[in-house]
């Protein structure tokens, strides 16, 4: 049986697989390290070295430590009685928890085929528990893994974890010619004349220009606000990136990233941090100037040129994070889900948790998922 081992950052300095680690994802090894250097300084990171009969590291699993809000998930319309609750009882439904994952993006498993996949899943299923107790975490998280673990994740299930879904990405195909064609070919004549007027009423003020760079440091300070206020207006809050995160994702990861801006009159109104991998364009992160970003329809006109700028660049697919559904559906986006695998170390509680956790989390509580053709498959 493989055995666990608990690495830091300066461990997999001398770890011949932590430079193959993730190589076939668009969040590779740098992606991690990245994260640890500019998010959360609160949260204890590591990575599990899971190690093969003959003591080699075949495989390396990042995790954080944080005190998880049991409550997150729950509909907004609660939260000020959970406000007033924690007035009294600060720790209520606050759990130590270890996530194994990525922080900020889906989790994947270090492994490249579905062979390995089980394998190292059965290796976490059988010694999870015990590194969680080491680490003095009471509940345990895999976080935001794709649909496609299901079958690997059998194990995790078998041993008293419970699969819910989070909040899921979305996808589209623009294998098409142009952005015109893939609105005549994907989208209901109604969402075309929608579309249309927005970007007529649009382009009847000051030219919009798009650019795109590598490195956001240079407009940093520009840039960061439009990101805050987006995530600021949003009902749910997820993770906050740092000015750190946006400078040094581009020049950690060239190859990966790329920075959309558009400009009206000079100033900067929105951008998006998108990444790549094989044939898709994934948009991460955006941020918009909403002094003007309602009249110009900007969502809609940034989406044309990021979908007109992949399909011109040969991407057949454009991936999207969660949230904001109600647009990708009437741009004929399909759910892309995503699940958490959790589990409490004790026995008893964990009984409990398994009653509980479909009352936490979030999907039940966005009225937009329900009317995606393939809201079925966030359960499976």
């Amino acid at each position: 049986m493989d055995q666990i081992e608990i690495y830091t950052r300066r461990d997999l300095a001398n770890c011949p697989r932590w430079p193959l680690a993730f190589a076939g994802q668009r969040k590779d090894l740098r992606y991690y390290e990245l994260l640890e250097d500019t998010m959360h300084p609160e949260f204890d990171y590591g990575y599990f070295a899971v190690k093969d009969a003959t003591g080699d590291v075949c495989a390396v699993q990042p995790f954080f430590i944080l005190d998880q809000d049991l409550l997150a998930g729950i509909s907004p319309q609660w939260g000020a009685k959970v406000v007033r609750l924690r007035r009294v009882f600060p720790r209520f439904m606050m759990v130590r928890t270890l996530m194994v994952g990525c922080v900020a993006g889906e989790g994947h498993l270090d492994a490249a085929d579905e062979m390995s996949r089980c394998s190292l899943a059965w290796t976490l299923a059988c010694g999870i528990m015990e590194q969680a107790r080491h680490l003095r975490a009471r509940l345990v998280v895999f976080k935001e893994f794709p649909a496609r673990y299901r079958a690997s994740f059998v194990e995790l299930l078998k041993r008293g974890f419970t699969r819910v879904p989070s909040l899921p990405m979305t996808r589209v195909s623009i294998d098409y010619p142009s952005f015109d064609d893939y609105m005549t070919c994907a989208l209901n004549s109604a969402t075309r004349t929608k579309l249309r007027r927005k970007f007529r009423a649009a382009a009847k003020g000051p030219r919009i220009e798009m650019g795109i760079v590598r490195d956001a440091s240079p407009i940093i300070d520009e840039i960061y606000p439009l990101y805050v206020s987006v995530y600021d207006r949003s009902k749910r809050h997820f993770e906050r990136l740092t000015k750190e995160y946006f400078c040094t994702l581009g020049r950690r990861m060239p190859d990966k990233v790329r920075f959309f801006v558009w400009r009206q009159n000079k100033r900067i109104v929105g951008f998006a941090e998108c990444m790549i991998q094989e044939r898709a364009l994934y948009a991460e992160y955006i941020g918009l100037d909403y002094a003007v970003a309602l009249d110009l329809h900007l969502y809609h006109w940034m989406y044309r040129d990021m979908v007109s700028w992949a399909i011109a660049n040969g991407y057949e697919e454009f991936r999207s994070s969660a949230l904001n559904y109600d647009p990708k559906l009437h741009l004929r986006h399909r759910l892309d889900p995503i699940d958490l695998y959790v589990r409490h170390t004790s026995r008893i509680v964990n009984q409990g948790l398994k009653l509980l956790l479909p009352l936490l989390e979030p999907t039940r509580y966005d009225a937009t998922l329900p009317k995606f053709a393939n809201y079925s498959e966030l359960w499976g």
